[in-house]
């Protein structure tokens, strides 16, 4: 099994930038895909973007295209979420999840692994 920590959450100015981390423990992490996930008072928990095993394979949901950029550093066991041009629709709590099947990590019901989540608030 893996433990997931994020960081890097916080206030920023709409057309600003965030670099989110979620941080693995535990078992070999480049047996794992991981997705990010963000949830909005009030609201589900929605995809944002995933990365395959290898980080060969980016996924991003359609609002987030262009303006979010995930990446893996699987020595560090580290994956990163660049998250540019925040706009303030894009506050939620953020989570990384994980998953040794990559369409399970990119599913919010599915991915087995998840971190405790981080603030990410945009004001205008």
């Amino acid at each position: 099994q893996v433990q997931l920590v994020e960081s890097g959450g916080g206030l920023v100015q709409a057309g600003g930038s965030l670099r989110l981390s979620c941080a693995a423990s535990g078992d070999t992490f480049s047996n794992y895909a991981v997705g990010w996930f963000r949830q909005a008072p009030g609201n589900e928990r929605w995809f944002v973007a995933g990365i395959s095993r290898s980080g060969g394979a980016t996924y991003y949901a359609d609002s987030v295209k262009g303006r979010f950029a995930v990446s893996r550093d699987n020595a560090k066991k580290l994956v990163y979420l660049q998250m540019d041009r925040l706009k303030p629709e894009d506050t939620a709590v953020y989570y990384c999840a994980a998953d040794r099947a990559t369409a399970s990590a990119l599913d919010p019901v599915l991915a087995h692994y998840w971190g405790q989540g981080i603030q990410v608030t945009v004001f205008s």
